[in-house]
């Protein structure tokens, strides 16, 4: 459980009394009561409980406390070694199923799944949506009806009008046998299809479901607002929701809230985008007056410096090519209220919920699945969307579900890589950018935390590092113990750095004696770099000085040789090798290279 905590899993660590005796320095935030006892003090909605023992005997501490599916917590249950997780309530609809590959992943263990849609390969219609940054819409009856269609082999027609139709190039998705791919909402063929069929459709869309239909909503809707000074919450709430209802358009489409800049400390605005935590964009008049609208105003005009508020900032927030969907409305405020408010709705091309998307930045090693850390394991097994060059993603494909999608981009474009996946995660995906080796050594870490930054800061997606073993470190492990002194790293590409800025920087690993891992050391277009590099080098250490040549490392083909410093084959290598030489005191012996940790005379301690 200590191990879940740091991961980032778990918050809390609770024990009974006969476990804690056996715990000897017990941390004090650790509590302790009876299982029962326990259990029920943490059973809430939205929650998670997981459980180390048997599952009969969770069972029966569950049983007086379940409602329904709606409002019951995930329960988990782990085995004591922590290699079988049991999601044993709440599989989709609180999350259990996805949280139990996780945790698996994390401890190296298995989870146990037993729910038709991980069974058969499907998507779980009811709850793949929300790693795509989308919300749920429709009734419980409706979810319920779908869901068992599915397990008879029956799919439901599909409306997509809007948002990301990524999700459906999956093998869970094509599977699912779901009819009527990317039908648009409101063609005849499609409305016709649902009312003739007994299963509820599945909308993705920012319209309010239809009777009876099951719907998932990406965040397009951008609210403009205009108000008086003082307006009341309750006045802008009614306002708001009056807007969406006549518009027909569901609340939880509702990307954020947008005005001019001089409303920036509007109470009332500020609490409504904290209710329901939504972006509150400002814009200035200037700005605002830039939009074409259809409803300009020279009254506003001539107080606010332009001719419209409410329209214009949400087209403004929107983004290029968004449409009006609902043209301003005034309210005025009732008796108990104060204040008139004016709202329009825009729809964007592009989805905005970065406050729900993530970004992994995954190592995944040198290729070999054996070498994954838990921590990269558990990333890609939260991520619907893995991002990264391909031969990287072949290597991990034997971990992805039917359900996870590949994008594949070139071995150069590593920028336009990180801004598609940055772009998904923005959009409220949960995105894994993969690297070899360590993304945070000559990897995709520092130019996607560089865009990253670029951002506003409530538009960044939560964004994090996830360490894999470097191919320095797995050839220093294959030669022998070759890195027990300083080292450096040295890429001889000079594609992203000058020459001239990389022979400093060998000139003074060479002076300071420091043992050099090269990296990129050799390709078609870059035949002389590596000569002058062993030429450098050997101006300041002797010619038998070892070299490890270590090539495909962590792959079928792995081949680790060594040979002297002044007889480097330079002609043999490439761009799938990795060379670590030695310093003035390291040697080759019994077929291992090893750096002393200390240089001559010194004393370690």
């Amino acid at each position: 459980m200590q191990r879940l905590q740091q991961s980032g899993l778990t918050d809390q660590l609770a024990l009974t009394p006969g476990a804690a005796a056996t715990i000897a320095d017990l941390d004090g935030t650790c509590l302790v009561n009876s299982a029962a006892m326990l259990i029920q003090q943490h059973w809430q909605e939205g929650g998670v409980l997981m459980v180390i023992g048997a599952t009969g005997a969770v069972t029966r501490l569950i049983a007086p406390l379940l409602k329904d599916k709606e409002s019951d917590p995930a329960v988990l249950v782990l085995d004591a070694e922590g290699q079988r997780v049991i999601p044993l309530l709440g599989g989709h609809q609180a999350g259990a199923e996805q949280l139990s590959r996780e945790i698996a992943a994390t401890l190296g263990g298995e989870a146990v799944l037993s729910g038709d849609s991980a069974v058969s390969g499907r998507l779980a219609t009811d709850v793949f949506g929300h790693a795509w940054g989308w919300k749920r819409g429709g009734t419980s009856t409706s979810w319920t009806q779908l869901m068992k269609a599915q397990a008879r082999g029956e799919g439901p027609h599909l409306i997509q009008s809007m948002g990301s139709k990524l999700w459906q190039s999956s093998s869970a998705a094509q599977s699912s046998q779901l009819l009527g791919l990317n039908a648009e909402a409101g063609s005849a063929n499609s409305d016709n299809a649902v009312e003739d069929s007994a299963i509820p459709a599945l909308e993705i869309s920012t319209s309010i479901a239809h009777a009876g239909a099951c719907t998932w909503h990406p965040a397009l809707l951008w609210l403009g607002i205009g108000c008086e000074r003082d307006t009341s919450l309750n006045l802008v709430q009614r306002a708001v929701s009056s807007a969406l209802e006549e518009a027909g358009l569901a609340e939880a489409a509702v990307a954020g809230i947008s005005s001019i800049d001089r409303k920036g400390d509007e109470r009332a605005l500020q609490d409504l985008a904290q209710l329901h935590h939504w972006p509150f964009r400002l814009h200035t008049a200037s700005a605002l007056d830039a939009v074409p609208v259809p409803t300009p105003s020279k009254v506003v005009a001539a107080e606010m410096g332009t001719g419209s508020v409410a329209e214009a900032a949400a087209l403004l927030s929107a983004g290029p090519n968004a449409q009006l969907k609902l043209h301003k409305r005034i309210t005025h405020a009732n008796d108990e209220e104060r204040g008139a408010i004016t709202v329009a709705i825009a729809e964007s091309m592009e989805a905005h919920a970065p406050q729900r998307g993530e970004l992994h930045l995954i190592g995944s090693g040198p290729g070999d699945l054996a070498l994954l850390t838990p921590e990269a394991r558990s990333a890609l097994a939260r991520c619907p969307a893995w991002v990264g060059y391909g031969l990287y993603l072949d290597l991990l494909e034997p971990l992805r579900r039917p359900d996870q999608i590949r994008l594949d981009g070139q071995l150069t474009m590593e920028r336009d890589r990180c801004q598609q996946a940055l772009s998904l995660a923005r959009q409220g995906v949960r995105v894994a950018l993969v690297s070899s080796g360590d993304s945070g050594i000559y990897g995709m870490a520092g130019l996607a935390l560089e865009l990253w930054l670029d951002l506003a800061e409530d538009d960044r997606p939560r964004f994090a590092v996830h360490p894999g073993i470097s191919a320095l470190q797995l050839a220093a492990a294959k030669a022998g113990a070759p890195l027990m002194h300083d080292f450096c790293t040295v890429s001889l590409s000079d594609r992203l750095t000058p020459w001239d800025v990389i022979e400093q920087r060998l000139e003074g690993a060479a002076k300071g004696d420091f043992v050099v891992a090269l990296y990129n050391p050799r390709s078609k277009g870059r035949d002389w770099q590596l000569q002058r590099a062993k030429d450098i080098l050997l101006t300041e250490r002797p010619a038998s000085t070892p070299v490890v040549m270590a090539r495909q490392l962590g792959r079928q083909e792995e081949h680790v040789s060594f040979c002297r410093l002044d007889r480097l084959p330079v002609e043999t290598i490439d761009m799938l090798t990795v060379l670590v030489i030695g310093n003035s005191s390291s040697r080759l012996e019994g077929g291992r290279m090893v750096t002393p940790r200390g240089y001559p005379g010194a004393e370690l301690s």
